[in-house]
């Protein structure tokens, strides 16, 4: 018995003629073929030839996905060429052109495999739609397409849209990239005698008739501008020329140090939209700190020490580090234990640095509520805390009182920073309770807000002078609002 050998050939698209000499010739003298599917129009012609087939359609009924199927048809090739010696085995198609049971054959050390030629359905495509793949060409398998990973600035081919379902999967992930409305171009038997293209909008190609496995989908080149505002490398354009030589004066004379103020007020309000509770809002916020991220990128990129890539590497890297629990083997069963895990991979990251103290690594630029409640849970790690509430509360009455002293005494410089300790010891009772004193402000700040606003509207709408108000008449539109709010 000849020695175990599988033989693949292509069929090319479906039409005779597009079969070289050398496989067809080949195929005359083979007493049974294995073929993938049946279900190509060259293989009734080629039994009237006298070739018989043995098909696999029979293991796509029996399995439930194709990550079962493909495996399955290879694993029953290499057990028959064991048996039987040198066999050929036929695909649509070119062989190694979308076709994952040769991959897997080509990549099994058991027995050897050869590639013996056949069309692509490649050629006939572009022949069909008339375009140049050197202009930028993609294809893509349909049956595992991920929307964020097409070029949609080239040509796109989906392969593998066989019927409704693998279309209606296609439509969803297209969606994620283009226009609902975005005409794709349904081809079948691209260079057959059968040949059939059909432009339909991105929406109805799952409602196609005639959808089979010689069905392949294309989507041309977005070219319209405001179709590519959504693309990252369209921002990136876009802030590489307001930084350009014929960019925008402001953008240009800006640096690292000049920035800093905007980073901040944009993320500030990124946190106002979010406490507002406005989809619409978080999303403009949002840009307007990525903004400030390519800004800072693209300044990196001129002075040529770091651009956006770098920015992108280096936080994908650390997320992936501080996730072990995600990522590798770690385990980590609440919240809590990620933080604690997260703090470890922290400080094995810190060793190599120096660090005179347990405070370091606090950012200076801190707003003074934020960075107290910081300081006094770095400090709380090395047991620098009071582990009940009583004392936390005396210290607060101790600090008032100070307070009330100094002020008493005039003693201004002095009163400003008993202030402050009646402050930082109130952050302490905060963190006490997990009350975030910050956003406890911030929430006063906004009730204040809201109240006071409410005052002015109804003196505007009564024709009355804030400013000859008495206090007692105001106090009186206070505690009207308070109710106002209280009902909703």
């Amino acid at each position: 018995m000849p020695e175990p050998h599988i033989r693949i050939v292509g069929l090319g698209a479906g039409d005779l003629d597009q079969l070289p000499l050398g496989v067809y010739k080949m195929l005359l003298k083979q007493e049974e073929v294995m073929i993938r599917t049946i279900d190509h129009p060259l293989v009734k012609e080629l039994q009237q030839e006298g070739i018989a087939f043995h098909s696999f359609d029979n293991v796509y009924e029996k399995t439930d996905t194709f990550e079962e199927v493909y495996p399955a048809i290879a694993e029953e090739l290499m057990k028959t060429a064991q048996e039987k010696g040198s066999i050929v085995y036929a695909v649509p198609g070119h062989p190694l052109v979308a076709e994952m049971t040769v991959q897997l054959l080509l990549h099994q050390p058991v027995v050897p495999v050869s590639i013996e030629g056949g069309q692509s359905f490649l050629d006939p495509m572009f022949t069909a739609l008339q375009i140049d793949p050197n202009d930028g060409f993609q294809l893509v398998d349909g049956t595992d397409l991920k929307g964020d990973e097409l070029a949609v600035t080239q040509h796109v081919i989906i392969s593998q849209v066989y019927d409704a379902m693998s279309a209606s999967n296609v439509k969803i992930a297209l969606m994620e990239r283009y226009p609902d409305d975005y005409p794709v171009t349904v081809v079948t038997a691209a260079g057959t005698a059968e040949e059939s293209l059909v432009t339909v909008p991105l929406f109805e190609i799952d409602r196609t008739a005639g959808l089979s496995n010689l069905t392949a989908l294309y989507c041309a080149p977005v070219t319209e501008e405001k179709q590519l505002y959504r693309e990252f490398s369209t921002l990136r354009h876009v802030i590489r020329t307001l930084r350009g030589p014929d960019g925008c004066p402001w953008d240009k004379k800006q640096t690292h140090e000049s920035l800093k103020r905007y980073a901040v007020e944009e993320v500030y309000e990124l946190l106002e939209a979010i406490d507002e509770e406005d989809d619409d809002h978080i999303t403009e916020e949002l840009g307007d700190v990525l903004l400030q991220v390519m800004l800072h990128a693209q300044i990196g990129e001129d002075d040529g020490y770091f651009d956006i890539a770098d920015v992108i590497e280096h936080v994908t890297e650390k997320m992936i580090r501080r996730h072990p629990h995600v990522f590798g083997e770690t385990k980590a069963e609440d919240a809590d234990e990620v933080l604690r895990n997260w703090e470890e991979i922290k400080k094995e990251e810190k060793q190599g640095e120096s660090r005179e103290s347990e405070l370091d690594g606090i950012p200076k630029a801190l707003p003074g509520l934020l960075q107290a409640s910081k300081l006094q849970k770095k400090a709380a790690r090395v047991g620098f805390d009071w582990g009940e509430e009583a004392p936390m509360w005396s210290k607060v009455e101790e600090e008032i009182a100070e307070w009330k002293k100094e002020l008493e005494a005039g003693e201004k410089q002095a009163a400003s920073e008993e202030l402050g300790d009646v402050l930082f010891s109130l952050v302490n009772a905060a963190r006490f309770h997990k009350i975030d004193p910050e956003e406890a402000l911030q929430q006063t700040n906004r009730k204040f807000s809201r109240r006071f606003r409410f005052i002015e509207e109804r003196l505007v709408q009564e024709n009355r002078d804030i400013k000859k108000e008495s206090l007692e008449d105001l106090d009186k539109l206070w505690e009207e609002a308070k109710l106002t709010e209280r009902r909703g």
